[in-house]
């Protein structure tokens, strides 16, 4: 009696921390898409209205909460990769591509920093990104292949690219938050081979040690 007593009482339990969770990440995804994920889990507990140690006892740390959060968004984005890379047109597939992820940034600044940012600590994050990278990849060597990116883009090269419609999004949110598509199209005309006399570019592309660096100090700087 006593152990179907105990295992009866653990059921309530089990579904009050399952709840928890599901306040938790509810609004850390809230607290992220407006703040970014430059938060700590004090002000989620505080946004979720449950205590800091119940946060602890679901999540150990940020990072795994990020991983919670944004994993199933990089899921997303590998599907949208596939597809772009499916797309008859390489430079159509590119910018499918390009303009998916930067819809999404646009709504959510944590995606942002999670596109830009350090897999540091977010196991689930990284091993997603690992497999997006492949399909991006080749995006942008059918792109090239075809005449219509600029011989001398690098896949490095849009990383940087991704940031400034992130420095887009956040200038036009005060006055047009849809107006970032304009420097968008600007930059896409900026990548387009075509045949168009372009510029030298200056600089030359970061290799992928100089980009992991880089992400790096922006994560430490966001911490």
């Amino acid at each position: 009696m006593s152990v179907r007593a105990d295992t009866a009482a653990s059921k309530p339990l089990r579904a009050d921390a399952e709840r928890n969770r599901r306040r938790i990440v509810d609004a850390a995804r809230e607290l992220f898409a407006s703040h970014g994920i430059d938060i700590t889990l004090d002000d989620v507990a505080a946004h979720a209205k449950v205590g800091v140690g119940t946060v602890y006892r679901r999540f150990s740390c940020k990072e795994e909460l990020i991983d919670g959060v944004f994993e199933q968004r990089l899921e997303d984005m590998l599907a949208t990769a596939e597809r772009a890379l499916e797309a008859k047109d390489p430079w159509e597939g590119l910018v499918q591509f390009l303009a998916e992820v930067c819809e999404g940034m646009s709504a959510d600044r944590g995606l942002g920093d999670v596109v830009l940012g350090s897999d540091e600590g977010c196991r689930g994050i990284a091993q997603v990104r690992s497999r997006i990278d492949p399909f991006f990849e080749k995006i942008v060597d059918r792109a090239s292949a075809s005449g219509q990116l600029r011989p001398d883009i690098a896949v490095s090269d849009f990383y940087p690219v991704l940031g400034m419609i992130g420095a887009s999004v956040e200038f036009s949110s005060a006055v047009d938050a849809a107006n970032w598509r304009r420097y968008f199209t600007v930059l896409l005309d900026g990548l387009r081979g075509d045949g168009v006399p372009r510029s030298t570019l200056p600089g030359r592309p970061f290799t992928s040690e100089e980009i992991d660096v880089a992400k790096a100090a922006m994560h430490r700087r966001r911490r």
